[in-house]
Formats: C-alpha cells, sequence, structure tokens
C-alpha cells in the first residue's frame, strides 16, 4: 500500500451504497453531522452484521454442541459456519487451525502463555519491534520476567518504516519468536511481513503477526505468507466487539498446552485426570462468544462481497486526499511517513496538546482518536507524547476528510 498524493475518487466505489449500509452514519453530533474518523480503535456496524446478531437471538439462540434440539443446532451450526468463513478469508488449511479468542490481546496471550510458557524456556530470544501495540509487548515482557526468556526490539526509522536489515542482525540461533505487527496503529505503517518471516525461519523462529490494523485494509493469506500465528480482532474489521481470531499452524497447536480448563475443551474428566479435545475446542473453554461469532462471519461476508481491493483503493484515495490537506496547515507535522501505508494519520499540532484537538473536533461532529494508542514506546521512539489520529475506513468520504480540514483550522485559529 502506498500513498497517492493526488486526491482521486475512486469512480467504481459506490460509497452512498456502502454508507447506507451503516446507521449509525446518519446521525448528528453536536449539530454536524458525524465524520467517524477513529476506525482503528474500533468500526462502525453494517446491518447485515446487526441483522444476524439479532436473528439469532430473537429467533434461534441457545447454547453450542451440546444440545440434541434445533435451537442448539442451529446456532451450531451458525457458530462453525463462522469459523469455516474465517477460515476461507484467511485461506487457512483447516478449521481446526482457526481459534476463537475474546479478541486480539486474548489471542497474543494465549500464545505467549501456551506457546511460551508451554515451548520456549530461559535464555531463548524473542523479538518485537518498536510499533506494537501494549498487547503486543506486555505480555512478553510478563513472559520474559517468569520464565527469562531475553526480549529484543528491532528499529524503525525516523519516518516510521520498518528497518529490516537491523532486524535481521538481531536474530541469533537462540531467537524463538518473532511478535509483529502487520500493520502500525499509529503510523499505518505496512511492514514487509514476507521477508520478516522468512528471515525468521531461516534461523528456526516462529512468528506471530498482529493483524489487528491490516485485515480490514487488504487481503491476507496466512498460507503464502507462512505465518506461525495470525491474530486479529472482530470490531475492527466492522464486526461485533468480545470476538477475536487466533490462526496457528495444526502442529503448533496440537503440541501446546491448553490456556484454560472447563467446560468443552476436554475429552474426558475424572477426578483424577483429565484428557483435552481435539482442536480448536481444546483452546475454548466454557461457552464462547457464540452470537459475537456469527457477527464475524457476517462481518467477512460483508467486507467479502464489497471486495477488500476495491475497499483499499477507496481507502488509499483518501490517505492521499487527507496528506495533501493536511500539508496546508501551519503548525501540523504528520507522525509517520513511510511509503507503504493504510490509511492512518496522526499528527501533532504546535502549542495545540492531542485531546484539545480531539475535543474541538468533536465540536464539529469529527470522531479522532487522542493520546498514545495503547504504544507509549513508540511515542517515545518518535519524539512524542501522544498524537491526534484520524483513521479512515470503508465508509469515510472526501467530504469527512474536509470536516477534518476545516477542524483543524479551526484548532489553529483557537490556538493561535
Amino acid at each position: 500500500m502506498t500513498i497517492q498524493a493526488a486526491n482521486p475518487v475512486n469512480e467504481t466505489y459506490d460509497i452512498d451504497a456502502v454508507r447506507a449500509e451503516f446507521p449509525i452514519l446518519q446521525e448528528k453530533v453536536n449539530g454536524y453531522p458525524l465524520s467517524f474518523l477513529d476506525n482503528g480503535a474500533s468500526a462502525q456496524k453494517p446491518l447485515a452484521v446487526i441483522n444476524a446478531m439479532r436473528h439469532h437471538y430473537e429467533h434461534c439462540y441457545a447454547n453450542v454442541h451440546r444440545g440434541a434440539y434445533t435451537f442448539s443446532e442451529e446456532t451450531t451450526a451458525a457458530y462453525e459456519g463462522a469459523r469455516e468463513k474465517i477460515r476461507a478469508f484467511l485461506n487457512a488449511r483447516s478449521e481446526k487451525e482457526i481459534v476463537f479468542t475474546g479478541n486480539a490481546t486474548g489471542a497474543i496471550n494465549l500464545v505467549a502463555y501456551a506457546y511460551g510458557r508451554g515451548i520456549l524456556k530461559a535464555g531463548d530470544e524473542i523479538v518485537i519491534s518498536h510499533m506494537e501495540h501494549h498487547s503486543n509487548i506486555v505480555p512478553w515482557q510478563i513472559l520474559r520476567d517468569e520464565t527469562g526468556v531475553h526480549l529484543k526490539v528491532a528499529p524503525i526509522s525516523d519516518e516510521g518504516e520498518f528497518l529490516l536489515e537491523e532486524y535481521k542482525a538481531l536474530l541469533t540461533e537462540k531467537t524463538k519468536l518473532v511478535a509483529i505487527t502487520h500493520v502500525s496503529n499509529v503510523l499505518g505503517t505496512v511492514t514487509p511481513l514476507k521477508a520478516i518471516i522468512d528471515t525468521a525461519h531461516s534461523v528456526g523462529a516462529k512468528v506471530l503477526v498482529d493483524g489487528s490494523q491490516a485485515v480490514m485494509h487488504m487481503p491476507v493469506d496466512v498460507q503464502e505468507l507462512d505465518c506461525d500465528f495470525y491474530v486479529f480482532t472482530g470490531h475492527k474489521i466492522y464486526g461485533p466487539s468480545g470476538i477475536g481470531v487466533l490462526y496457528g499452524k495444526e502442529a503448533l497447536l496440537d503440541a501446546m498446552p491448553p490456556f484454560m480448563g472447563g467446560g468443552d475443551m476436554i475429552s474426558s474428566v475424572t477426578l483424577e485426570k483429565s484428557t483435552w479435545a481435539d482442536l480448536p475446542a481444546k483452546f475454548e473453554a466454557g461457552t464462547p462468544p457464540i452470537v459475537q461469532a456469527i457477527g464475524l462471519g457476517a462481518a467477512i461476508d460483508y467486507v467479502s462481497g464489497v471486495g477488500l481491493e476495491s475497499i483499499a483503493a477507496h481507502e488509499q484515495a483518501l490517505l492521499g486526499y487527507a496528506t495533501q490537506k493536511l500539508a496546508s496547515i501551519d503548525g501540523l507535522r504528520v507522525i509517520g511517513t513511510a511509503p507503504a501505508k493504510t490509511s492512518v494519520i496522526s499528527f501533532v499540532m504546535k502549542d495545540a496538546h492531542p485531546h484539545d484537538i480531539a475535543t474541538i473536533a468533536d465540536q464539529k461532529g469529527v470522531a479522532l482518536r487522542a493520546g498514545h494508542h495503547c504504544a507509549e514506546p513508540l511515542m517515545q521512539r518518535m519524539g512524542v507524547t501522544g498524537t491526534t489520529r484520524a483513521s479512515f475506513g470503508m465508509y469515510n468520504t472526501h467530504a469527512e476528510v474536509d470536516a477534518l480540514v476545516s477542524a483543524m483550522e479551526k484548532v489553529k485559529e483557537f490556538f493561535g
């Protein structure tokens, strides 16, 4: 993904039809039409997702896997059908490789616990990068403190570009895991993922990819990437909250001990011992997020129906237009200008705190994110305490970019 400097409109993309599917976009905020530019934190939901979840709650809700009655069988079929949709979406080999979790954070913690504590040992090395979300830093720090593994950090440039050669120099025969983002939630930088994975494999290391900021912007083929683990969360890809996905190669998941114990993850239980269920049930203890999974399946269907390539082209046009427009505002500096990036713009403004910027924008109906974005080490690397972030999705428009620019002019006027 490369930033477009011009401001083209994708003539083949029916933005009006897309927006009509998201009821919340008709809302007004402080008397202004809503311009929702916080999609990197959580995206809005189309009718396809809302209706799918409502249907199951209203007409056939039951617990899954256990019931020998109609509603349980129907709900189980829909729940497992969502798993197959996600398998196909990621091009995983088997449904056994798709584990439902509460979110991407839960998926990373599952790997940190079951793979980290079950497979790794003191002296082994884990490599992360400066761009990671806290959810891909803190679990590895906890693992380091508990087990004695070592943590290394791959650097980035001042522009926010992943430094591949410097990363390669960090890898040794002791490197057992690389935990890396696919797309930075702050900078929008797209990492050279295939090269990162291939280099890690050349020294015998496994690779976990945080795809939470990627799957809604670009096709992901886990077999082509050859990653060992890939995680994402439902609420950023226009699905519900409370549902995440862990993809893991079947052989690795088979070798890992369970993360949690309880119902549905067992084959048999006696008072003396328990044996584990087959994949993926081994990692899905207790009643799962049933309707959330069904909603995520509906979101996958919806996004796939519109087409990720078409969505990406639309978002890149917005990114190019916004980059050009914001560059005209004196005192505004974009943080993260790597040539390969998705539709995220983080910025600072002279004499204006990010929270003040977001507050003034909200007065004009523009929803932005402000702060460290759960990426404090990245803020430190870029020499700022926080940024204001605009993140674009499939339903955003050039008019909303204009509203953003108008709000920033108001900020400039307010702070002199």
